[in-house]
């Protein structure tokens, strides 16, 4: 049994102009949303340095997620190539982070709302790939039982 075809997509599902268009489209969120996140850290940063408070939490948040921004774009890489896993991965990340991101901004007193809004402008690019990778292009490249 060849484990190869459990873990990659045959080239010629990839190999489609609306494939690799929808991966376009996703690695560029993706990146986006980087952008968005590390002017998310900056303003952070700048309104700590002009005396205003800010928490622990807010700090943490906003240093971790351009890191996380990192870490999808390159499984959403990995899974243009054909790797069902990072395929997977992305699908799953891309759902979970909007609603764990901005369920936990709105929680009464653990941020200000202007935090909780820009972390909710930041993940409206994630929320584009999560469509993404439940929309039919990328699931006809990726169907399930290979």
């Amino acid at each position: 049994m060849d484990t190869e075809t459990h873990t990659t997509t045959a080239p010629a599902a990839l190999d489609t102009p609306r494939t690799h268009e929808a991966f376009t489209v996703a690695k560029r969120s993706i990146t986006l949303y980087a952008a968005l996140t590390a002017a998310a850290l900056a303003a952070v940063v700048a309104v700590a340095s002009s005396g205003h408070m800010v928490n622990g939490f807010m700090w943490v948040r906003a240093a971790l997620l351009p890191l996380t921004a990192l870490l999808v774009h390159r499984v959403t890489v990995a899974a243009s190539r054909g790797s069902r896993r990072a395929y997977e991965r992305v699908s799953a990340l891309t759902l979970v982070m909007p609603i764990a991101i901005i369920g936990v901004d709105f929680v009464p007193g653990v941020c200000p709302l202007w935090y909780a809004v820009m972390q909710t402008v930041c993940m409206l690019p994630v929320l584009r790939v999560a469509l993404l990778t439940r929309g039919p292009v990328l699931r006809a490249a990726f169907p399930r039982g290979r």
